[in-house]
């Protein structure tokens, strides 16, 4: 996590690493405000998510999210990671609407649930 703003948490293998260690990766991204919750930090609040996908084990195995706010994200990315949830898991997760950790439902929506 690094304090700055806008601010940036990671957690996980970038898509870089995730190849180089012979992982067939799909990256997903999501705009940080581009869903209702992330106009509360303002209209021109800018960021990405972004996960970091085993293709063939469907499991998130990296995670960054950059913006204003998004060091709440880091708590979930860490535990989808740590536990290698399947995107089929973090489906189920219920994201309060409407706020900025809604990004978990356009994440695995934009990887193709």
């Amino acid at each position: 996590m690094t304090f700055t703003e806008p601010q940036v948490a990671a957690v996980g293998l970038t898509e870089q690493t995730a190849r180089d260690a012979g992982i067939d990766v799909q990256n997903v991204f999501v705009g940080t405000s581009a869903i209702a919750g992330g106009t509360f930090c303002g209209a021109e609040s800018q960021g990405t998510s972004q996960l970091v996908i085993d293709k063939h084990r469907r499991v998130v195995v990296g995670a960054t999210f950059t913006g204003s706010e998004v060091h709440d994200m880091l708590q979930a990315a860490t535990f989808a990671v740590v536990g290698e949830l399947t995107l089929e898991q973090l489906w189920h997760g219920i994201a309060p609407f409407p706020t900025r950790s809604e990004v978990w439902l356009r994440l695995p929506e934009t990887a193709g649930m």
